[in-house]
């Protein structure tokens, strides 16, 4: 057995937020994992009363490169009373990305 296959997968959290006029009005934070947020979203929305947005290709690339996407009124088939919805990926400890150190020369 490889390591990588003795590593068991370490599993985020999906977090979604309904924003009106710049305001959350409803959020939930649930597991995911990284590579299928699709997955988390289909058991989310309808606890949500929200229909499942169309996953376009910029939603995708901006999930891979981001760990973040947004979806609009017109992404939905039923109409919605926010102004978008977010989805953000939260790592989990043990693959946090490294801080980056402050340099105190570049903050003069």
């Amino acid at each position: 057995m490889s390591a990588q296959e003795g590593k068991q997968e370490a599993q985020g959290r999906m977090w979604i937020r309904l924003m009106k006029a710049h305001k959350c009005l409803r959020d939930v934070v649930l597991e995911c994992r990284r590579d299928d947020p699709r997955n988390a979203l289909r058991q989310a929305l309808p606890q949500m009363d929200i229909s499942q947005p169309l996953w376009l290709p910029r939603h995708q690339a901006d999930w891979e490169q981001y760990s973040f996407t947004r979806f609009l009124p017109e992404h939905f088939m039923d109409s919605v009373s926010f102004d978008r919805m977010e989805i953000s990926y939260i790592f989990p400890e043990e693959e946090s990305r490294p801080s980056r150190k402050r340099n105190p020369l570049e903050d003069a």
